[in-house]
């Protein structure tokens, strides 16, 4: 008898979960949304500015697959790119770098900045709890040191790749794996590597009490309170709440903010975002300890509005923030 699975749980159009354990990450909520999760294959010729590749990171117990964007370079030119590791959001639980929505926005990051992107596909809950994710965004990090060191090949890194500029950014729950990895990374050694940013935007920084921004801001199709509580609950070990470290590494669980090496840090807030409060929470203890910290508001805008193109092609403001967002990411890079 062929045992039918049955559906256990749902989240807000982006995943379901059967008995039998399986994930199906189709996205089933408005269709005209669909193409912003469609899978983007690589392209080794200049499209809009920009060449994209794959590589896989081999680490032993399991492979991890990275998405490279270089953007277009003058032959003549021998000035060196800073580098970007780029780290996906999604709860932990979806999305991975080739997504269009990710595609478009960092092949813009790429030109605009003049940097190239590295994008591993992060290791998604409830397959692969936490810390899982944030392992992968660190061995990236060291696949860095590696590639830098001449102990692995990558020759668009070798060729125009600047490793004492690797700047650390991250959407969503990426801006948190952005936090954890700029902790880890200021107690080795990285040497030729040498990070020198991070930005985090819209992290999710939260904690188990509601906040009144959570309780009073707009949900949007890129974060709603069940996509805030359901996809933390399968993706932090298994009997953890919000407050835990990853979540909430301003809270009492967290380690000493004092104590971390951090590089310079640009947080950048959507003035709508439904977890804004718990965001500027964060901005206000790293400032009261001193930390090299910045924040960057785009006024009036949602959580990761400039992911969303169909927002950016349709409203004159969602894509002036956007063109915004981009370019203090080039000047905070410039900068540093």
């Amino acid at each position: 008898m062929v045992h039918e699975k049955k559906l256990v749980d749902e989240v807000s159009g982006w995943l379901k979960i059967y008995d039998d354990g399986s994930v199906d990450r189709t996205w089933t909520g408005p269709p005209q949304f669909k193409f912003l999760s469609d899978p983007v294959l690589p392209h080794q010729q200049f499209i809009d500015g920009v060449a994209v590749r794959d590589t896989t990171i081999s680490l032993g117990d399991h492979n991890l697959r990275v998405r490279l964007y270089l953007p277009e370079v003058k032959s003549e030119s021998k000035k060196k790119l800073p580098i970007i590791l780029h780290f996906h959001g999604g709860g932990f639980c979806i999305s991975e770098p080739d997504w269009f929505m990710y595609y478009h926005f960092y092949g813009r990051v790429a030109l605009a900045a003049q940097a190239i992107v590295v994008s591993p596909f992060l290791r998604r809950a409830p397959e692969h709890r936490l810390p899982a994710a944030i392992d992968d965004a660190f061995d990236t990090l060291l696949w860095l040191q590696a590639v830098a060191q001449s102990g692995s090949q990558e020759p668009w890194l070798e060729q125009h790749g600047d490793f004492n500029r690797v700047f650390l950014i991250g959407d969503s729950s990426g801006g948190n794996v952005v936090h954890e990895v700029a902790s880890r990374a200021g107690s080795v050694e990285l040497r030729p590597v040498r990070v020198a940013g991070a930005i985090p935007v819209h992290p999710g920084y939260v904690r188990s009490e509601r906040s009144r921004s959570e309780l009073e801001m707009p949900q949007s199709p890129f974060l709603t309170l069940d996509m805030l509580d359901k996809f933390l609950e399968l993706a932090l070990p298994v009997g953890a709440t919000k407050d835990h470290p990853i979540t909430c590494p301003m809270g009492e669980a967290a380690p000493p903010l004092e104590g971390l090496k951090l590089p310079a840090v640009l947080l950048c807030v959507a003035e709508m975002d439904l977890i804004r409060d718990t965001e500027m929470e964060y901005y206000e203890a790293l400032k009261k300890r001193n930390k090299d910290v910045e924040v960057y508001f785009s006024n009036g805008m949602t959580h990761s509005f400039y992911l969303n193109k169909v927002g950016v092609d349709m409203d004159p403001n969602v894509r002036a923030q956007t063109d915004a967002l981009l370019t203090k990411f080039k000047d905070f890079i410039q900068k540093h």
